[in-house]
């Protein structure tokens, strides 16, 4: 954990396309110094985030994309494809994590655990093993997830490490659309989370029980200055990491 006195830094949500979004979370990864930097955000319609270095894709997922259907994004961690829509995604810069990544992933994932505990959807870490046969992250469920009781995958994580310092992703699935998801993916989605999980406020229960989690860390909220818009434009503009339908690169 951080020691006492640690400074925090919340970044209100920001609703946003693909490459904006993981542009914000590779700009904090390298600017981070030893405060952790906690934000949420949610995604200007359907997307689908493919890990670092993840190389195949269905051609199906390309013509998805060519008829408007969602827009593909390369994300800086790892794993497999996540769709996002319908959900709440998370991103934890942590500069003082734990070396050993199933220890820095219990570590970064308690707070989760603790707050959909109160929540009335205990979770616990998932036990498949790490392999890519798969190209739907929420296919699986390794010791880097959250499943429910029913074994139902409820928020898939993926890292990023840079000169020791950690980026977590995390996808909170909560409403994940049907018909989109079977296209995808070609399976049926998940159920829904309990409508006793009241979409509006999960944010604010979950940045509760992050403080509580971490009782050394003042969080405080910061947004994004105009430095660092600036930075993430230019990121975006250099970078080209939205996928479409022709992209050949990947």
């Amino acid at each position: 954990m951080p020691t006492a006195g640690s400074p925090g830094r919340l970044i209100p949500n920001l609703i946003g396309d693909g490459p904006t979004q993981m542009a914000i979370d590779a700009m904090l990864l390298d600017q981070a110094t030893q405060a952790p930097v906690l934000r949420f955000y949610h995604w200007d319609g359907p997307w689908l985030s493919l890990g670092r270095h993840q190389r195949h894709r269905p051609q199906h997922w390309d013509q998805l994309a060519l008829e408007g259907r969602l827009r593909m994004v390369r994300r800086p961690s790892g794993g497999q494809a996540v769709l996002h829509a319908g959900g709440l995604t998370y991103a934890l810069i942590w500069p003082s994590a734990p070396r050993r990544r199933k220890q820095a992933y219990r570590e970064a994932c308690r707070w989760l655990i603790d707050s959909f505990t109160q929540l009335g959807l205990p979770l616990q870490f998932g036990d498949d093993p790490a392999v890519a046969s798969s190209s739907n992250c929420f296919a699986s469920s390794t010791a880097a997830d959250l499943v429910d009781h029913a074994g139902v995958k409820r928020i898939g994580s993926a890292q990023c490490w840079q000169r020791g310092r950690l980026l977590q992703h995390g996808e909170i699935l909560l409403d994940p659309p049907p018909a989109l998801w079977q296209a995808v993916f070609d399976e049926a989605a998940p159920p829904s989370a309990p409508q006793g999980i009241d979409r509006q406020t999960l944010e604010q229960k979950l940045i509760d029980a992050i403080a509580i989690a971490w009782p050394d860390v003042c969080w405080d909220e910061e947004p994004l200055s105009d430095d660092e818009r600036d930075q993430v434009d230019a990121r975006c503009r250099s970078d080209g990491s939205e996928l479409t339908g022709i992209d050949a690169t990947i």
